[in-house]
């Protein structure tokens, strides 16, 4: 159950796609779970079938998976974002990604079953799901494009305008795992600017 003086922000965040009644506040306010964690916390590993999602308050969150041994970034979640394995979380079946932190996170944690009563009880909780999950589409839309279409260079760019606001936040080798560059090369690319 959230506590209730933390679900502000979070209703904030709702409130930007569909009107929240207070009978859905309550069951929000019921159904999270307000957590902390510590940098480098793994939060959910591939070998699990993912049961949680968790919207950040505070904090910078990874999604990976690993390759021959090594880690590969996929992509970052900051605050106000939700992240989660998807296909593992909404199909209930094992993925490949794994999720850990890269500051101390403060988030709100809510079960798949809970978010399965939400969108059963509350119609509003689908047109959420819908019009957020068009925002992070489009994201990864122009992930692909530019891992496809574009140099290096391109590449750091477009990645510094998608994460404008967390990137010097990010350690530089999860940078270039997450372009899929090498890290010498992304030194010199920062260092032409």
């Amino acid at each position: 159950m959230a506590n209730i003086e933390h679900t502000d922000e979070i209703f904030r965040h709702f409130e930007k796609y569909i009107r929240l009644s207070d009978s859905l506040k309550n069951e929000l306010t019921n159904r999270l779970v307000f957590k902390t964690f510590k940098k480098g916390e793994v939060i959910h590993k591939a070998a699990n079938i993912c049961k949680k999602s968790f919207f950040i308050q505070k904090g910078l969150m990874r999604t990976y998976f690993i390759k021959d041994g090594k880690e590969i970034t996929e992509y970052f979640s900051a605050e106000n974002e939700w992240i989660n394995s998807p296909r593992s979380f909404m199909q209930q079946q094992l993925d490949i990604y794994n999720i850990d932190t890269l500051e101390q996170t403060e988030c709100f944690c809510l079960n798949v079953n809970d978010l399965v009563f939400l969108f059963n009880h509350f119609p509003e909780m689908e047109r959420y799901a819908r019009l957020s999950m068009g925002t992070v589409f489009g994201h990864f839309l122009e992930r692909i494009t530019s891992m496809r279409f574009t140099t290096a260079k391109e590449k750091y760019q477009h990645f510094c305008e998608t994460y404008h606001d967390i990137y010097h936040r990010i350690p530089l080798g999860m940078v270039s795992s997450y372009l899929g560059i090498a890290q010498e090369t992304l030194s010199r690319i920062r260092a032409e600017k």
